[in-house]
């Protein structure tokens, strides 16, 4: 989201500067470097000054400083590294039962990936995947694919096959627990308004007026 607002605001300096620029250069028959140098810096300085309002209400939202913000991001950067890796692994199999296990598995880490990216605050709550699970998967998928891709097997690369599919399983499993945990917040924030919603809908309901004109009618 960040990128995109980026590009929005790119594309508007960059306007603003064209358009102070012909100003300058054709309506004040300023020079032409002269135009250039000052339609620049205009365009320099707005966008450098909306980058710093959208950093700073984006920071606020989630409640985060610059230095947590950046620590977020480098680590967001490894995991797309790690991810790529682990795509890699996926596209290299041939085994439909190995293809199956291993999309499954790149869907769930895209999914944490997409959740922590679109609320950097979750970050804390995902630590043991990004610090843990993702490696495993990443370097046992990367194994897979090695022995999978073996012309020649005997019976110990076929029961090393069984147990890495075992352990990726596991794997899977400890994932979706991660993006539960993650998104638990979020269930019980939900689950809060619901219960206040329902609340609400309770008190009006209830009107003492109407009440008291019933008792008044028997």
């Amino acid at each position: 989201m960040k990128s995109f607002y980026s590009f929005v605001m790119g594309m508007f300096t960059t306007a603003e500067a064209v358009l102070i620029w012909l100003i300058l250069f054709l309506g004040f028959d300023m020079g032409f470097l002269s135009s250039a140098g000052i339609a620049a810096l205009a365009g320099a300085l707005t966008f450098f000054g909306l980058k710093a309002v959208t950093d700073y209400r984006f920071l606020k939202k989630y409640k985060l400083t610059r230095k947590e913000y950046a620590y977020i991001q480098r680590n967001l950067q490894d995991a797309k590294k790690k991810m790529a890796r682990l795509q890699k692994s996926f596209l290299s199999v041939r085994s439909m039962g190995a293809f199956k296990q291993l999309y499954e598995l790149n869907k769930l880490v895209k999914r944490m990936y997409s959740i922590v990216n679109k609320d950097p605050r979750k970050f804390y709550q995902s630590e043991r995947f990004f610090f843990y699970h993702l490696d495993s998967v990443v370097e046992i998928s990367e194994r897979y694919a090695r022995l999978a891709s073996q012309p020649v097997k005997n019976d110990q690369i076929y029961l090393s096959l069984k147990e890495t599919q075992h352990t990726l399983e596991d794997l899977n499993q400890s994932i979706k627990k991660d993006i539960y945990q993650v998104l638990s917040s979020d269930v019980d924030d939900l689950q809060f308004e619901l219960d206040v919603a329902r609340h609400s809908l309770k008190k009006l309901e209830y009107h003492p007026l109407d009440e008291e004109r019933s008792t008044k009618n028997e």
